[in-house]
């Protein structure tokens, strides 16, 4: 058993581990945010895949559907992550809705260049965000976390640089 773990840890999920109790609740709390945002990016992403439309439906289609199943792929590593560390991780979709950062998009139509440039400025959040909870693991030298981190950082910078390139007006740098 870990040393004077949190209360809020039942004793029958008190995993060992050699973090300081506040350690362990500093990083599941970031961890945890993430892992709301993981949801709501994907919920987000499925939604666009779903109802993208015009000439470049295909392409996007595909893109955004490869998107989404990165992002849900994420979901379940940061959650075992909480669990290693001593933490509890969320347990239904109204704590994610409690935790998320990204905003649901619920409009009837989105043309298919707005919903590339939201979904860009998601993935642009959710790096900034892995980069704190990456600072915040350095900080308490939780290396698991921090290595962890940096993969899905270059995934969803990878994520960002896609949508900005397919969202980019033809035949000009900008975007």
């Amino acid at each position: 058993m870990s040393k004077a773990k949190s209360e809020k840890v039942s004793r029958d999920l008190d995993t060992p581990t050699d973090l300081p109790p506040a350690a362990v609740e500093k990083i599941s709390t970031s961890l945890n945010t993430l892992l709301a945002d993981a949801f709501a990016l994907y919920v987000k992403t499925k939604n666009f895949h779903w109802h993208v439309s015009g000439r470049h439906f295909r392409d996007y289609h595909l893109m955004l559907d490869q998107q989404s199943e990165a992002i849900f792929a994420t979901t379940d590593q940061l959650a075992e992550r909480v669990r290693k560390l001593g933490g509890n991780t969320l347990r239904s979709i109204g704590q994610i809705g409690k935790l998320q950062t990204i905003q649901d998009n619920n409009e009837s139509y989105v043309p298919p260049r707005e919903m590339l440039r939201e979904l860009m400025e998601d993935n642009k959040h959710m790096a900034a965000a892995m980069r704190k909870a990456h600072k915040l693991a350095d900080d308490h030298e939780d290396s698991g976390t921090a290595g962890l981190l940096e993969t899905f950082i270059d995934e969803t910078e990878r994520r960002t640089w896609f949508l900005f390139e397919a969202s980019r007006q033809e035949g000009a740098n900008e975007a």
